[in-house]
């Protein structure tokens, strides 16, 4: 997985990620920034995301069993996509509280702020739905051989080191978190860690649930050889329904036959690989969605 010792680095090294990987490569920039990793397009991350979970939670939460779903970070950096969905779910259950609180008849802040917005304002798309709290609750998977202190630093969750030849070969790290909103316990004894939450290193386990989705946050473009794309990308297809890719560009390319069929968000039903319809651009950030034909 190229996200790529340590020496003291904060950040990024220069403003031009082709620069920082030109001069130190992509696995030895991560090396060196692994720590202190951020996102420079968090905004647009974030909104790309909630724009998608909104889409997703109207479609999907109907047929949702489970109490829980699982997401799994793929190279993670420093959490953005995982505190994306994690404030989409707070939200959403905040909007619901609020609700009952007062019978419906008022609106929850972020409601108030997109009314007050422009009418044509994306703002009101990107507001989470009120989620009830018997609804199923999200559980974090994360991975990345670079960046797991920046992950978790700031998310408070554990990220194993896998890079995208482990995944491919089979490898996936077990819930790094508890369920969003448990409370945190002050018994260090009981959290989950790198070296004791990676799957197969532990004795045989019922079949594991499917992962709801996975998200990838600008790092699948950096994988340049086809074969190991498609190798990373069938193996996931056999695991996850749900693939959200999120790039400064339209990178990779993907291709009919690797497990997925490309996902139109809007009319939400199949659409060809090279079709640009059912995309998200925010803030100069596109998002991708793709449906398993495995799961």
């Amino acid at each position: 997985m190229s996200r790529g010792g340590r020496e003291a680095a904060t950040g990024i090294l220069k403003g031009s990620m082709r620069d920082n990987y030109t001069e130190h490569g992509v696995d030895e920039y991560y090396k060196k920034v692994g720590a202190t990793y951020r996102n420079p397009h968090f905004p647009g991350v974030k909104n790309c995301l909630f724009l998608w979970l909104n889409r997703w939670w109207k479609m999907r939460q109907p047929h949702i069993d489970d109490k829980k779903f699982l997401v799994f970070d793929m190279a993670c950096g420093s959490g953005e996509a995982t505190v994306a969905v994690m404030e989409w779910w707070q939200a959403g259950r905040e909007a619901h509280k609020h609700r009952e609180g007062r019978d419906g008849d008022a609106d929850s802040e972020a409601e108030r702020h997109a009314r007050q917005a422009r009418p044509n304002s994306a703002a009101k798309a990107r507001i989470p739905p009120p989620i009830a709290p018997d609804m199923p609750v999200p559980c974090i998977l994360a991975a990345d051989p670079f960046t797991a202190q920046a992950f978790h630093t700031r998310t408070g969750l554990y990220a194993h080191p896998l890079s995208f030849r482990d995944v491919a070969e089979g490898k996936l790290p077990d819930v790094a978190s508890k369920p969003v909103g448990a409370p945190k316990s002050n018994n260090s004894s009981q959290t989950s860690s790198p070296e004791s939450s990676l799957r197969g290193h532990s004795p045989p386990k019922v079949e594991s649930p499917i992962i709801e989705m996975v998200v990838c946050s600008f790092a699948l473009h950096l994988i340049e050889k086809p074969s190991e794309l498609f190798a990373l990308l069938w193996e996931l297809s056999t695991k996850a329904r749900w693939l959200v890719i999120l790039a400064p560009h339209k990178r990779p390319e993907i291709k009919d036959g690797w497990g997925w069929c490309k996902w139109d968000v809007d009319s939400w039903s199949e659409c060809r690989m090279a079709d640009p319809i059912g995309e998200l651009l925010e803030d100069r950030v596109h998002c991708r969605v793709y449906r398993s034909l495995n799961t």
